[in-house]
């Protein structure tokens, strides 16, 4: 396959500060197609208190930097306290299962001896994505002994009646960054809530220097998984992998076709893709400088 090339369309979003509950940053976003060229696209955004919720924009995809909707309020906010997402919930992705929408995310429960603790939640919209209620006060995967530390944004799809999730998981906790090893792993399901795991590492980092992969986006083409994802050693780039099982993986940076725009609001790192097909098309979401503080942009696949 020849090299990828992602054709920038410029910034979608970025918080106006002007909502205490969406203060700052969009990030890790992810799109939900409507009727026509419209596009619902979720994020995590956070407060003044630094806890992540989930909101959302609308945009048309022939103008997709000129923003139709804002969500009012929150579609999902931080847990109750002493739960696992008390201190925020981030989005992971959004899953069409009927009339209903299953959106699996990551939640922070602030730590003492380290950081913070991570778990996945399930959520479940049955008004068309404006709000989501938790399936469970408690996580959906949690720590185990495969994943003892801290689990994260979780890829999810439903392929020939199972369920197929990619997530970020710590393989430990150090001084630094750069000793958190948070690596990539897989997990498979009958039912979308009951997972089975085997701790197995699926993209293998090629040096010392990559210490972070994070926000999996899997795509099952015919014959090909493909796998795009955020890694990092100084800075956050975005990778490129395939497989024939979505179990094997064969790394394909250099073939990825984005990177950064000096000078710009992506000048320094890029991050977290999520791919979406329509019309098509494949688009890339995306965000820059500041894990979302900058907010996210799109790009199109030139092409397909």
């Amino acid at each position: 396959m020849a090299p990828m090339k992602w054709k920038k369309l410029g910034r979608v979003f970025v918080p106006a500060g002007d909502a205490a509950w969406m203060h700052s940053h969009a990030a890790n976003p992810v799109a939900l197609i409507g009727d026509g060229e419209l596009v619902r696209i979720y994020f995590s955004t956070r407060d003044v208190e630094n806890r992540s919720s989930v909101g959302w924009v609308e945009i048309d995809l022939k103008e997709p930097t000129r923003i139709l909707r804002v969500s009012p309020r929150p579609a999902l906010s931080p847990g109750t306290i002493g739960c696992f997402d008390d201190s925020g919930a981030s989005i992971g992705c959004i899953l069409r299962r009927g009339g209903e929408l299953w959106l699996y995310y990551m939640g922070w429960n602030l730590g003492v001896t380290v950081p913070w603790r991570n778990a996945i939640g399930l959520a479940v919209s049955r008004d068309g994505g404006d709000t989501f209620e938790r399936v469970s006060l408690a996580p959906v995967m949690d720590r185990s002994q495969v994943d003892p530390y801290t689990l994260s944004y979780p890829w999810v799809i439903e392929k020939d009646g199972t369920f197929r999730a990619w997530y970020g998981s710590n393989l430990s906790w150090g001084a630094e960054k750069a000793d958190m090893d948070h690596m990539i792993k897989a997990a498979h399901s009958r039912d979308g809530v009951s997972w089975i795991r085997d701790g197995k590492v699926v993209i293998i980092p090629t040096s010392d220097a990559e210490f972070a992969f994070a926000r999996p986006c899997v795509v099952a083409d015919p014959g090909l998984y493909r796998m795009w994802y955020a890694f990092r050693g100084e800075r956050y780039r975005i990778g490129y992998a395939e497989s024939v099982d979505g179990e094997n993986w064969i790394r394909k940076d250099d073939e990825v076709g984005i990177d950064v725009s000096p000078g710009k609001w992506d000048g320094e790192s890029v991050e977290y893709p999520s791919i979406f097909d329509h019309g098509g098309k494949r688009y890339m979401l995306y965000c820059g400088d500041g894990y979302g503080r900058t907010g996210f942009g799109l790009a199109v696949l030139e092409g397909m």
